[in-house]
């Protein structure tokens, strides 16, 4: 069943980023997305088969080359459920892997658990992080 929901798939999520297309070195950046669980009805095999999935973790990868878990899909500003501080100015490619628990029915009968996690990698958010020099002016 499982290799049924992995070909069906699973909703990748967008990770959003504030502030948004660039951030500074040092500055708290803000992660999150949005998440929903989702249900679907799908014929496997001659029968009805229901699926429920419902995101578990969220997989923060950064594009720096750190990660971070939650089980939360983080909220935009004010909130700092999940940020991050990029330590060197560049370009880096974000994104958030969610990993979602499955249960299905097949032909309206009991649920079940699917027994095993399965992840959708998100698409990548190019971000640039750049780094404030102070000036002194008269």
């Amino acid at each position: 069943m499982a290799e049924e929901v992995r070909r069906i798939g699973l909703p990748r999520l967008k990770v959003a980023v504030q502030p948004a297309g660039s951030t500074l070195v040092n500055l708290e950046t803000i992660f999150h997305t949005t998440a929903a669980p989702i249900e679907r009805t799908v014929p496997i095999l001659g029968s009805t088969v229901d699926l429920r999935a419902a995101p578990a973790t969220y997989t923060w990868h950064h594009g720096d080359g750190t990660t971070q878990a939650t089980s939360r899909p983080g909220r935009p500003y004010p909130a700092l459920d999940v940020v991050h501080r990029y330590r060197e100015p560049g370009r880096v490619a974000a994104r958030v892997d969610v990993t979602y628990r499955v249960t299905y029915r097949i032909d309206g009968g009991a649920w079940q658990d699917l027994g095993a996690t399965i992840t959708a990698a998100g698409p990548a958010t190019t971000l640039r992080v750049r780094e404030a020099r102070p000036v002194l002016t008269d």
